[in-house]
Formats: structure tokens, sequence, C-alpha cells
């Protein structure tokens, strides 16, 4: 639906004025109506729709990002208004979410707030913005997390895709949806590397949650005809990822040490391998997916694994510093289920949309490591930088 605003004016309109506003209509400048008729003249409300463009002269698409405030959603929010569109994001009500990662974008998207537990709320939410594409990348998203708490974890991330989905369908059913999907849903691989035809196998609630709002997503898609998709992105971090993550845990680790805030990093399983790559680059993929002809399901990857242990090698050595001096094993940090190795195939993602990842997992870890000492360092001066 094309957003705009409109002018409502009684008058009564002469034949000669008729053609001069059939003539803006047809030129696409404004849409008319116009209401009774009594002989040569109409007397009339002229309802007159100017709709919004961009600088470019190109209609304004509206977005509405589900999970806003994430790593991923702030990225998606900064690509999203540089291409010039109107962006709203969603909230929860009395939500505990902070802003630090919008904060320099805050002025310019619009938050409402809604609830992935509350099909209502979405439907009053998707009424109010009319979305041309909605983004839902909220999610209980720490895997360990979703053992203590399966049945949240399932209501988020999976029913929580019912809901939006329905609420779509029922008001903006021209919409286009993408859904965040997740290698975690191979879990025990089948195979290696992972394609969109690779079964899935998942080892944790969060990753069956994620493979039932996968599989439900495909499922609308099929039955109502909506524009629905699922990326299912690898591994993807940045210096917004959230502490409790292992990349994170392991660059804030090493930046911390070198700067003599503690001597010790406690770390899991060092065996396990991910595809990581730059959560900057996996939102541009995000966006391509909606602006295909026909929706279809992507992975996105690198195609290169590393394993944990490399990441703490890349981070220390960064660094200057010995791991080995510092990290220790704790058997509090093995998951229960582990999934040992996901690598992605992306070579379809390249071949239709023309996507590849541009930030190397050298770069990548380099950069959050660089981030962080310098967050690190505005503490240790008494500068507050949240991270």
């Amino acid at each position: 639906m094309r957003k705009g605003t409109v002018w409502i004016y009684f008058v009564s309109l002469s034949f000669s004025s008729l053609v001069e506003i059939a003539w803006q209509v047809f030129s696409g400048s404004t849409d008319v109506a116009l209401l009774t008729c009594r002989q040569d003249y109409i007397y009339s409300a002229v309802f007159v729709f100017q709709a919004d463009k961009q600088e470019d002269g190109g209609m304004m698409k509206t977005a509405l990002i589900t999970g806003v405030t994430g790593q991923d959603g702030s990225y998606l929010a900064e690509l999203l208004l540089d291409k010039g569109y109107k962006v709203y994001g969603m909230v929860r009500r009395a939500s505990t979410e902070t802003f630090s990662r919008i904060s320099h974008i805050k002025d310019k998207i619009e938050l409402r707030q809604a609830d992935l537990l509350d099909e209502l709320s979405l439907i009053k939410l998707l009424e109010d913005v009319q979305p041309d594409e909605i983004y839902n990348l909220a999610a209980m998203s720490f895997v360990p997390t979703s053992w203590d708490q399966p049945i949240l974890t399932s209501e988020f991330t999976g029913t929580g895709v019912v809901r939006i989905l329905e609420a779509m369908r029922r008001v903006c059913p021209k919409a286009k949806l993408y859904q965040a999907s997740s290698s975690e849903m191979f879990g025990k691989v089948r195979e290696v590397p992972q394609n969109e035809d690779t079964p899935f196998y998942p080892r944790s609630p969060y990753g069956v949650s994620k493979a039932f709002g996968h599989y439900i997503t495909v499922n609308y898609r099929e039955s109502y005809q909506l524009f629905a998709v699922s990326g299912i992105l690898f591994n993807h971090e940045s210096p917004r990822r959230g502490m409790e993550f292992v990349t994170r845990k392991v660059t804030n680790g090493a930046a911390a040490i070198k700067l003599g805030l503690t001597d010790e990093l406690r770390m899991g399983n060092l065996d396990a391998r991910r595809d990581w790559g730059f959560a900057g680059d996996y939102v541009e993929a995000m966006w391509l997916m909606l602006q295909q002809d026909t929706p279809d399901d992507f992975v996105i990857a690198t195609g290169v694994d590393h394993s944990v242990r490399d990441l703490v090698v890349a981070a220390f050595e960064h660094v200057d510093l010995d791991w080995e001096k510092h990290v220790k094993i704790d058997p509090a940090f093995i998951r229960p289920a582990e999934v040992d190795l996901l690598l992605g195939d992306a070579s379809k993602a390249e071949r239709v949309l023309g996507w590849t990842p541009k930030t190397d997992f050298k770069g990548l870890v380099q950069m959050m490591v660089d981030a962080d000492l310098v967050r690190l360092e505005a503490l240790k001066s008494g500068r507050a930088m949240i991270g």
C-alpha cells in the first residue's frame, strides 16, 4: 500500500474541471475519487491522494522490523534508511530492551509497541503501519538459554512466527515478509556443507523452534500465496553482538586482559566449528530476498569454517597475547547437546541474489577486538560506553 497524504475538498465541478483532474490521475501524480453526479455538474467530496516520494522521485517504501534493538535489527535499520525507507521498529511493552545499538538512528525511525506473544497487538501494529516489507528478526536468540526456558523459547521463536504470519495474512497480504531462520536448525548435520535442501536435525530447543518457524513460513507461503521467505543465516557477528555470545565473550576477554582488567577467560568446547560472517554483510542479503519477483529461501554463509580455538587464537594474537596463558576450560560452559560443525553453502544466494560476503574471518575478529578495546578504555577512564 502506498503511503502519503489525503486532502478532501467539497466542491462543485464542471466537465472541463473533470478533464484537468483526470489528467492528474493518469499522469500518476494523484489519486482522485469523485462522488454524486447531477446533470453537467458533480457535487462531491474530492479525495486527492498524494503519495510520498523518495528524493530520487520513486515511491517511498515502508518497512517494519521486529527485533530492531538487536544486532541484526540495528544494521538492517541503517541499511533501509540509507535506501530511503520509512522504518518502523517493534519493541515489547514494558520491555527491558536497551536501545544502545540504535541510539544513533533513534530519531530517524519510529518505534511501536507490540509483542510476538500477542496476536492482537501485531494486527493493530500492521493496521497502523501498513508495511511494504516485514522483517521478523525478534526471537529468544541465545541458544544455551533455550534449555533453561524451552517453553518461552518455543512461544517467541516458534509460534510467534505464526502470529505475525496470521496478522500479515489478515491485514496486509500483499506485503513481503522475511523470516530469520538459523543454521542451528541443521544441528547434527547430515551433510557438509549445508544448503537449502539439507535435512534439519536441531540439537536445542532454540533450533527446534527455529525449524518450526521456518516450516510454518513455507506453509503460509504455499497455502495463502504470501510473499514470505526464510533466510537460513549461519553465525554472523559484529561489535554489537551481545556479551553472552562466544565471539563477543572472546573478543571482550582478550581486550580486557590486554588492558589489565582481568587475567583469565573461562571457555567451554574449543573444538566446535562454525561458519562466522559479519552481520552488516548479512542484512543486505535479507533485503535482497525481498526484492525478488518470486519468494524463495536462501542459505547465507561465508563457506569457510573455523573452530572456537581459531577464534581465540585470532583475538589474542591481535593484542599480542599468548592465549594458552589465559584461557581456562570450564565444564559449566559445555552444551548438553553440542553442535560440532556448521558450514554453509551460499552458492544459490550468489547465483540468484548476487550476494557474497565482504568481510573475512580475520577482519571480523580484529574489528570486534578493536571495538572492545575502545569501549573498555573508555570505561577504564570513566567515560561510559555501552557495548
